[in-house]
């Protein structure tokens, strides 16, 4: 099972990568969402995934059974969620705001503050 959600994670690092190389925004927010979600899988993989053994310490032992799934990973994942979500949901809006503001969705016709004909940075130093 984890080699499957070991290419599940990769596929979607891949196409969240993709979306946040693209020049729209709404693609960028997407490939956010996606990113996280890829954290959160990879986390929660890292975290043994087991549900016949709970992680109870057993009376007179110091620490859970070899078996058990480590219980730190899903409580990180879950608070996780939460702020992903409400990242995502600020930057749906921020992203909205820009489109109303400067009716472009695409980052190259967003560039308002920059000269059209200034220099160009310098490359090295």
């Amino acid at each position: 099972m984890e080699t499957a959600l070991v290419g599940l994670i990769a596929l979607f690092f891949a196409v969240s990568l993709y979306l946040l190389l693209s020049k729209s925004v709404i693609r960028m927010l997407l490939g956010i969402s996606i990113l996280g979600n890829a954290v959160n899988l990879l986390i929660f993989t890292t975290g043994r995934l087991t549900r016949e053994v709970p992680p109870i310490v057993p009376e007179g032992a110091y620490a859970p059974l070899a078996d058990s799934a480590n219980p730190l990973p899903q409580a990180l994942i879950l608070t996780a969620i939460v702020i992903g979500f409400s990242l995502f949901a600020f930057l749906l809006v921020l992203g909205y705001r820009a489109y109303q503001a400067l009716d472009a969705d695409n980052t190259d016709n967003m560039r308002l503050a920059e000269p059209e004909n200034a220099p160009r940075p310098p490359l090295s130093y």
